[in-house]
């Protein structure tokens, strides 16, 4: 069987969180439940730093701007993590080249990770927090529950993938003007604000 349907999943799955698919998928392989994981993966050391680097972002991307700003950190690592991880197990199943699993999980999680992105920096604009919250929690869970599922049932999980993937793109697409809006006018009151700061300053 082609590893190509998991090495998409995992691709997507790169782009929202990169360290979660790594410990994920290290821990299916170390107990057994997956013989598609290889050993790269399952070594403690890689298993660590994940699980440190994944309990940082689950912190970081809950609270406005600062998740924004982690995600632009992480605008090459999602999708550098995506195309290793695929190459990986490309690598492991010998049955699709490395290069061609490296560049389908590396562009689906570039892809994967703007839609994060650019719908983080429209969430932004509403003052509350909460939906910070809601929207790392669901996000994480997804990526925990479609990786789970890709093991047992790869085909089905990459569908599921690939419709999440494209509704993203979408929804991207419809929120960029809100985003442009956004910091229009931010920029405009920062300088409506510089401004009266310069008339009310007294003279030398």
């Amino acid at each position: 069987m082609s590893v190509l349907p998991l090495v998409f999943t995992s691709g997507w799955a790169s782009g929202i969180n990169a360290y979660a698919v790594v410990l994920l998928l290290g821990v299916f392989g170390a107990t057994g439940v997956s013989d598609e994981v290889p050993e790269a993966l399952q070594r403690p050391d890689v298993l660590i730093a994940a699980g440190v680097l994944f309990l940082c972002e689950a912190v970081a991307d809950k609270i406005p701007y600062v998740d924004s700003v982690w995600d632009s950190v992480h605008t090459v690592i999602r999708p550098v993590s995506g195309a290793v991880v695929g190459a990986l197990l490309a690598g492991q199943s010998g049955s699709l080249p490395d290069l061609a699993a490296g560049a389908v999980g590396g562009s689906t999680a570039l892809a994967s990770h703007a839609v994060k992105a650019g719908t983080r920096m429209a969430i932004n604009t509403s003052p509350e927090p909460f939906s910070n919250v809601v929207m790392s929690t669901a996000e994480d869970l997804g990526v925990g529950g479609l990786i789970s599922f890709a093991m047992f049932y790869p085909e089905a999980a990459a569908i599921i993938a690939a419709v999440l993937l494209v509704i993203g793109l979408f929804l991207l697409l419809f929120l960029v003007s809100r985003i442009r809006r956004f910091w229009r006018r931010r920029a405009q009151r920062r300088e409506e604000k510089r401004l009266a700061e310069r008339v009310g300053a007294p003279p030398p």
